[in-house]
């Protein structure tokens, strides 16, 4: 059969550098840090005091406050930049079956503060079990893309991706194939999170998995420095809309871009630490490539998943190297979590935006951050440190890798008619 072609149409995000798209590809064209210590809880006790969090947010500057209530904030961060991304996509019942609109939403953990804050409650109380009568549409993983759906009306298919770090990228993948394969016209797509709380601190904490850098919090996410120590917990949520090129020419949308390929590959390794040799980071990227029908030379920029662990950088470089050759040296690579942190199951749709930005505005965001070489890092690589470069991307590759050895990636590329 032949596959329709899939492009972006819509996009909406908040996040730790702004609330809205313009804020958040600014804040990242500038390398502004989005991290600074938690206001959400008391971090006194806690090892890392630390987080790129959603600055000044208060849910019912969007959402009516009975709503806002009925939401956790994973929720409320997915409705809100659905929002936006339906708004930018100019989507109505009059120029699009609800039928043949779906969601396809992502969560790494989904509504852990819920959970947290429910759990507290009945072990301090007296045994009687008084819980939210909300508490588990609150938390459950799939409810942002029920909320999504039912918000606008859309029918199509509707259901959560799971894959830890990786989720919003497989559910962006996913979306590609639904309208690739032409079960539906269009898809909303991409994740949310909010897990910056006492259990999700604390949680990370225990695995040795977050930098402790508390003496400078907004330098702490470095990834590729030689004094790396963890990544920095983020929060929030990107949102695509990915439609059909015949579908979006027929109701006259704008086309930021085309999704070229995506692909999904496994460890089979380790809970949490990479294959040392990235095999699985390697093959994704491989198997990504020809998904698109694209050649490595074609690829001009990596949006990396670049968390600033010590093992996860080394092993990333190691597969660059590997799938694109004497290319690595040409291309851009960067790791936008260095400003926003690790946004967990939503960083890939984020990233995925990033890459969306440099390849309509021609900007590579930069590797903040940056202090001291690593001297196990091949030095010929341009990283992109410190400051945002000018470069024409016709296409960009956008990787994700999650704990349990999940790794996802996808080729955003320029729309040509």
């Amino acid at each position: 059969m032949t596959l329709k072609r899939v492009v972006v149409t819509g996009l909406g995000a908040i996040t730790p550098l702004g609330k809205t798209v313009d804020e958040y590809w600014q804040g990242l064209r500038l390398g502004v840090s989005g991290c600074d210590t938690i206001q959400q809880f008391d971090v006194t006790k806690f090892k890392t005091r630390f987080a790129c969090e959603v600055k000044d947010f208060e849910p019912t500057q969007y959402l009516e406050k009975k709503e806002a209530r009925k939401l956790d904030r994973y929720c409320q961060f997915a409705l809100i930049a659905s929002d936006e991304a339906v708004k930018d996509a100019g989507l109505t019942a009059e120029n699009a079956d609800p039928d043949r609109v779906g969601v396809i939403f992502a969560s790494g953990i989904g509504g852990l503060i819920t959970f947290q804050e429910e759990v507290t409650n009945f072990a301090l109380g007296d045994g009687t079990p008084r819980f939210n009568p909300f508490f588990i549409p609150k938390m459950i993983l799939d409810i942002a893309a029920g909320q999504i759906s039912m918000r606008h009306g859309f029918r199509g298919p509707n259901f959560a991706v799971v894959s830890a770090c990786a989720s919003s990228t497989n559910a962006i993948i996913e979306s590609f194939d639904y309208i690739r394969l032409g079960k539906a016209d269009v898809i909303i797509t991409g994740g949310s999170e909010a897990v910056i709380s006492a259990a999700g601190v604390g949680g990370f904490n225990a695995m040795k998995a977050l930098s402790e850098r508390n003496d400078d919090p907004k330098t702490a996410s470095r990834p590729f420095d030689k004094d790396r120590d963890g990544f920095v917990m983020g929060e929030g949520s990107g949102v695509l809309v990915l439609e059909s090129l015949e579908h979006a020419l027929a109701r006259g949308a704008k086309i930021y871009c085309e999704i070229a390929g995506g692909g999904a590959t496994a460890d089979a390794y380790h809970i949490t630490a990479p294959h040392p040799d990235g095999l699985g980071a390697k093959n994704v990227m491989i198997a990504t490539l020809k998904d698109a029908g694209m050649e490595p030379g074609d690829i001009d920029y990596i949006n990396v998943h670049g968390t600033s662990t010590p093992l996860g950088d080394i092993a990333e470089t190691k597969a660059i190297l590997d799938v694109f050759g004497d290319h690595a040296y040409d291309l851009n690579i960067s790791s936008t979590k260095s400003m926003t942190g690790h946004c967990l199951g939503a960083a890939g749709a984020l990233e995925a935006l990033a890459c969306i930005m440099a390849v309509t505005q021609n900007v590579v965001p930069p590797t903040i951050n940056h202090f001291t070489d690593d001297p196990e890092l091949d030095p010929k690589l341009n990283f992109t440190f410190n400051k945002a470069q000018e470069k024409t991307v016709n296409a960009a590759l956008s990787n994700t890798f999650g704990f349990g050895g999940h790794n996802a990636s996808v080729i955003i590329k320029k729309y040509k008619p």
